[in-house]
């Protein structure tokens, strides 16, 4: 049937902060679904509490709240929009994950959405009920005639204790509505079941869990599905997770399409997953459906069933270049599969099902080194803050380009003299999954251990480790030869399976400069080939890239065509961690719309699925490739545009100016010398020192007795950290010589040859920052926060306020002057961000960073001002300052609050210091420092500060 005329407004509810298990795939998912509704010339009306994303921005919606989740948020929309004579027809909720979907609920509870008169759309309440409520999801797969593990759900410690006795060990206690898998795991022995039983029942909102049989190491799949209104079905995608059932398929590393799947057992896959989704109710829009295959004997069990967008169809819809969430929203109100346009070709219907002629793999990235002491060990509970993706011709390609995306000082999976030896240390690592287990699969064939005994210890299907045995094979090849008589037909495959310059060099002796040399010299260069959805049976109208090495005829060249328009690089910011997160795609997605504006052919280069400016429809071109050296020197080589702007994507991409420098490219903005200046800190002190602008006394070391000799000048407490880190790594308040030599060490282990710097830290203090956008002549300050907790707690653990509540006139006057003086002396064009700390009226400058900072998309939403548009037109030198008018709404005050996954790791203390921890924030606006919520933080502001 065609778009219901009936709707005119649709209320699109977001996911919130970003927590461990929920992130930014929602961001995405949200700001897809809001074009597509505006194309419809619906209006659209948003509520969510995170500032730093591109959902919640005035370019997605047209009307954006930034309130909290909660019903009386939502009764004041719909009541605002019955008076204001436009009241909203239906509700949305499929696009903000496991938050939204809760608060629908609720309000269809509540009866809110009766008495507004507002229809729930792309949704069932049923079938969330029957998906979420363990019990209620077995028992209808059991009605379906669809196999599940055996067991019951249990709403007491009593009636647990009853089922285990049953079923007997091991087994899964699986909480029934929790996200990422919140308050699950596996239970091996009795021993420990009571205590696992008891975090399942407090862990669930409603109090149950669903105790069932193990099945630990079997093969688990996942099927993306689309279904329309006339119960059209498209199977997207389906997914193979390298990791067998134990690990959470949020911190699996998965493979689409799946690689050990027979066609027989695929399509027994495809029927059961039409069935379970007919089987829960009539709804239009996106379902993953994750199974479970018994290797044994190829039985097939249904995991679960979620009927919503999710993380896996994030990934889906990058992979295939299949726009799922924007779909989703176009059969949510009213439209079938065949009325739709396939996006990706302009020509073909959206009724059918993606082929790829390529393979990508997803490996998730963590953060422990965060939560000192934390289980480091993967199960039922997702821990992972982001993901990369790799996109390749084979599996080894795709492995190895998403392993250089991860940004964790690996070159690929391994040949980087970083393996570990010891074979004690590996054998534990795979049979006890962390976060390294698929290097330590790498170095446990290097040294030789059998393929039977890897196999045993990972369970991992045979298919995925012969091809990490067959790179070991090609290495020991390679080693060989040197430089001068390495064969082009080895240098060829070696590329063709993924390895970068730097690895090949390293295997070799050499350098990575000889290895690229050398491989021009033989005419073995990069091709760029299109994701088109349909395995080029169709030509693509979205320039969507990746790439690969090709000589063959079958697979000819470039199907990146180069314009003849001047073109500026957007460097992204790589997958997401912590200290690094959502807030540089904002950036970067408003940095390439300005240079649009300014006539600019647009080059986007990240590799981050769950974001938007991975969205094909944003930058004139996208190349979903590494932010890593060897890949962005070769599209630049490729695409020849007038420059690459750095400080939109974070230290990921800051830390490519230096290369960009030294092989002549131009870097938009602000230039190397100056990005430099602010690193170094001993030319940006005595930059501050000519301004006359105080500072903390500091030194720097490289050796643990200059530090001990250091400090005796400097005197304790002191701050100690290394240089060109992220997000405070490493950083720690130390108060005696014997804690400080202690950190020191350990600095040096972790990173060594690095600088490490000690700074008087001012106990007491109070701590601010301010933002600004200069022209290289002139510099506005666009906003002033004040941290709420005292200067130790890291800026993106801290609450803070926008503008200050509770510095003088004459402190603020300090901060707007020295930020001035800092980013005119530096030469800054675009944005910087200079922290300061304040003590007895007198303000020191902590750092500077000229770059987009955490807190820039905040102002922006704060005060209603597309500051990063500003200051991307300031970096293309086609604008100046005088040429915009400021106009900053400014009204009571904004509160950043920081968000914290620490329920993912109980047994770490929730203590805040210099190194960051938070993994995502929420705006909330008051009117008066009268208010509840500030006056609670504001008398807790000393809480939490430790070392």
């Amino acid at each position: 049937m065609p778009k219901n005329t009936n709707i005119n407004s649709v209320l699109i509810i977001g996911s919130g902060p970003i927590i461990i298990g929920q992130a930014c795939e929602f961001d995405y998912a949200g700001s897809q679904a809001a074009r597509s509704l505006r194309e419809e010339g619906i209006e659209v009306v948003l509520i969510n509490s995170n500032p730093a994303t591109i959902m919640t921005d005035p370019i997605s919606a047209d009307h954006v709240y930034l309130l909290p989740l909660e019903k009386k948020y939502i009764v004041e929309i719909l009541e605002k929009h019955k008076a204001m004579g436009k009241p909203i027809d239906a509700v949305l909720p499929t696009m903000g994950g496991q938050t939204a979907l809760n608060l629908a609920i609720d309000c269809d509870k509540a009866g809110i959405w009766k008495k507004y008169n507002v229809d729930l759309i792309g949704v069932d309440i049923k079938a969330i009920e029957t998906t979420e409520d363990r019990e209620k999801f077995r028992l209808k797969m059991l009605e379906l005639d669809v196999n599940v593990c055996k067991g019951r759900t249990a709403r007491s410690f009593l009636e647990g204790k009853e089922i285990a006795q049953e079923i007997g060990f091991p087994l899964v206690i699986r909480p029934s509505y929790t996200l990422g898998g919140t308050g699950g795991g596996f239970v091996e022995r009795e021993e420990d079941f009571d205590k696992a039983l008891n975090n399942g029942l407090h862990a669930s909102p409603v109090h149950e869990v669903l105790v069932e049989q193990s099945a630990m190491g079997w093969k688990e799949y996942e099927l993306e599905l689309l279904r329309d209104n006339k119960g059209n079905f498209i199977i997207i995608c389906s997914i193979e997770n390298f990791d067998p059932m134990g690990v959470h398929t949020g911190d699996s590393i998965t493979v689409a399409p799946a690689m050990t799947l027979p066609d027989t057992l695929y399509q027994q896959m495809r029927d059961l997953a039409i069935k379970m989704m007919d089987g829960i109710g009539k709804f239009a829009g996106g379902c993953n459906v994750q199974f479970s295959v018994n290797p044994a004997n190829d039985q097939i069990i249904a995991i679960e069933i979620n009927p919503r967008v999710s993380r896996s169809s994030a990934l889906a819809s990058k992979a295939t270049g299949y726009p799922i969430a924007k779909i989703a929203a176009k059969m949510a109100i009213g439209y079938n599969l065949d009325e739709l346009i396939n996006p990706i070709t302009g020509s073909t219907s959206a009724f059918f099902e993606p082929s790829i002629d390529y393979v990508i793999v997803k490996v998730p990235r963590w953060n422990f080194d965060k939560f000192k002491g934390a289980d480091r060990s993967l199960g039922l509970q997702m821990k992972s803050v982001g993901e990369a993706m790799g996109i390749g011709r084979n599996f080894q390609e795709a492995l190895q380009k998403a392993c250089q995306s991860l940004e964790i000082r690996r070159n690929g999976l391994g040949a980087d003299g970083r393996e570990l030896r010891d074979q004690e240390a590996i054998k534990h690592s795979l049979k006890h999954p962390s976060w390294d287990r698929l290097f330590h699969i790498y170095d446990a064939f290097k040294i030789g251990l059998s393929f039977k005994t890897i196999q045993s210890l990972t369970q991992i299907d045979s298919w995925f480790l012969r091809q990490i045995e067959e790179l070991i094979e090609l290495e020991h090849e390679i080693e060989k030869f040197d430089l001068s008589d390495l064969p082009k037909e080895l240098l060829l495959t070696a590329k063709q399976k993924g390895y970068a310059d730097r690895q090949i060099a390293h295997l070799i002796g050499t350098k990575e400069s000889k290895v690229y040399d050398k491989r021009k010299e033989l005419g073995i260069k990069r091709v760029y080939k299109c994701v088109d959805t349909c395995a080029a049976e169709f030509e693509a109208k979205t320039p969507y890239y990746y790439s690969t090495f090709n000589t063959s005829q079958e697979y000819p060249d470039n199907e990146s065509i180069v314009s003849d328009r001047k073109k500026v690089v957007v460097l992204g910011s790589g997958p997401n961690r912590i200290g690094q997160g959502i807030e540089f795609d904002y950036s970067c997605v408003h940095g390439v719309l300005a240079a649009k504006e300014e006539g600019y052919e647009t080059i986007m280069i990240n590799c981050n699925p769950e974001t938007v400016s991975t969205d094909p429809d944003i930058a004139d071109k996208l190349y979903f490739e590494p932010v890593f050296w060897e890949h962005v020197f070769d599209i630049i080589e490729h695409e020849k545009p007038e420059g690459v702007i750095v400080q939109l994507g974070g230290q990921t991409a800051l830390k490519m100016a230096e290369k960009l420098e030294k092989y002549g490219i131009k870097i938009i903005g602000t230039s190397y010398h100056s990005l430099d200046w602010a690193e170094d800190r001993g030319r940006f002190s005595s930059l501050l020192e000519d301004l006359e602008i105080p500072f903390p006394k500091f030194g720097t070391v490289r050796t643990s007795d200059a530090a001990v000799e250091l400090s005796r000048t400097l005197g304790f407490p002191l701050l100690v950290r290394p240089s060109y880190v992220l997000g405070g790594q490493s950083m720690k308040i130390v108060i005696n010589e014997k804690e400080m030599e202690q950190h020191v060490v350990k600095i040096l282990h972790d990173i060594p040859d690095n600088n490490i710097l000690l700074d008087h830290f001012l106990e007491g203090a109070l701590e601010a920052e301010a933002d600004a956008i200069c022209d290289g002549e002139d510099a506005y300050i666009i906003g002033v926060m004040e941290h709420i907790e005292p200067a130790g707690i890291h800026s993106g653990d801290s609450h803070a306020a926008l503008p200050p509540f509770d510095l003088t006139a004459d402190e603020i006057r300090q901060i707007e002057e020295h930020t001035r003086k800092i980013a005119l002396a530096m030469n800054v064009i675009g944005l910087i961000n200079v922290q300061f700390a304040i003590k007895n009226g007198i303000v020191y400058v902590i750092e500077a960073n000229p770059r987009a900072s955490r807190t820039v998309p905040f102002i922006c939403k704060a005060y209603q001002e597309p500051y990063v548009n500003y200051a991307t037109k300031l970096m293309l030198g086609t604008k100046k300052l005088k040429d915009f008018t400021f106009n900053p709404v400014k009204k009571g005050w904004a509160i950043k609050i920081p968000v914290f996954s620490f329920n993912k790791f109980p047994n770490v203390n929730k203590e805040l210091g210099p190194e960051m921890k938070s993994t995502g924030e929420a705006i909330y606006f008051i009117d008066d420092l009268q208010d509840d919520f500030f006056q609670k933080i504001y008398g807790e502001r000393n809480l939490y500060l430790s070392r």
